[in-house]
């Protein structure tokens, strides 16, 4: 589904992500992690189109996809979440999952239709699958963090993507809204058929869901596997608890 490839990006002479290089399959649950400052958030920018890299390539679906922006690759089917919730605070929590069926199906530019009208059997079926249709008429704003994270994951949804990314989607949350978060994501990628990467400072949460796991450390690659491989690791032992060879 996704394929990196000695992907490398500097600021100002520090390199933030230096030749990295792995794939997700498609269908699979797939999980970024490293420390702070690892590069974990450049890495998805590059990926989704935020930022241009310096070398590499990505390819999405088997085309190269590398520098795209970010709109194009949402209507190839990439969909992503942000470290810091990006919804309208102001619209309804419906209203923001109906604007993004309305702009992702191209039906933004008629002036001869009501909008509250369009794809609203869609947009509830969304609210539903995130848990939020009983907050539906609810201003945005004024929802709890946890549950603007959810209306986020609802707003990706509804641009109908093949594989989602994620970037810290329980960032900021309690250890019950963690917990519950995380099972509702799981969930809808499975009965969705959808594709998932992210990145997770929660390791329990990283090791319960994960397929795949790369693992970066200033910049590089230094693990990529399954679990209990990664789990494993000397390198990885080092960079997170401080273990010696």
């Amino acid at each position: 589904m996704l394929e990196v490839r000695e992907l490398r990006k500097s600021f100002d002479g520090f390199q933030a992500v230096g030749g990295v290089s792995f794939s997700v399959p498609r269908g699979s649950v797939s999980a970024i992690i490293g420390p702070n400052g690892a590069g974990k958030t450049t890495l998805f920018n590059l990926i989704t189109g935020h930022l241009r890299p310096d070398a590499g390539s990505v390819s999405f679906k088997g085309r190269e996809v590398t520098g795209i922006a970010p709109h194009d690759l949402c209507r190839l089917g990439m969909g992503r979440s942000f470290q810091r919730t990006n919804i309208f605070p102001q619209l309804t929590v419906y209203e923001n999952v109906q604007a993004a069926y309305v702009s992702h199906r191209g039906r933004g530019w008629s002036l001869f239709e009501r909008v509250e009208r369009l794809f609203r059997e869609e947009a509830e079926s969304v609210l539903a699958s995130v848990g939020l249709l009983d907050k539906a008429s609810e201003i945005a704003g004024f929802l709890s963090h946890g549950n603007q994270k959810q209306l986020e994951l609802g707003i990706a949804l509804a641009l109908e993507p093949e594989i989602l990314l994620l970037d810290e989607p329980t960032a900021g949350m309690s250890s019950q809204e963690t917990r519950e978060s995380i099972q509702l994501i799981e969930r809808i990628a499975r009965e969705r058929g959808l594709t998932l990467l992210f990145t997770e400072h929660d390791m329990e949460v990283v090791f319960a869901i994960s397929q795949r796991i790369t693992v970066l450390h200033q910049g590089r690659v230094i693990a990529d596997g399954a679990p209990d491989e990664v789990r494993r690791h000397p390198e990885v032992r080092r960079v997170y608890l401080g273990e010696r060879h």
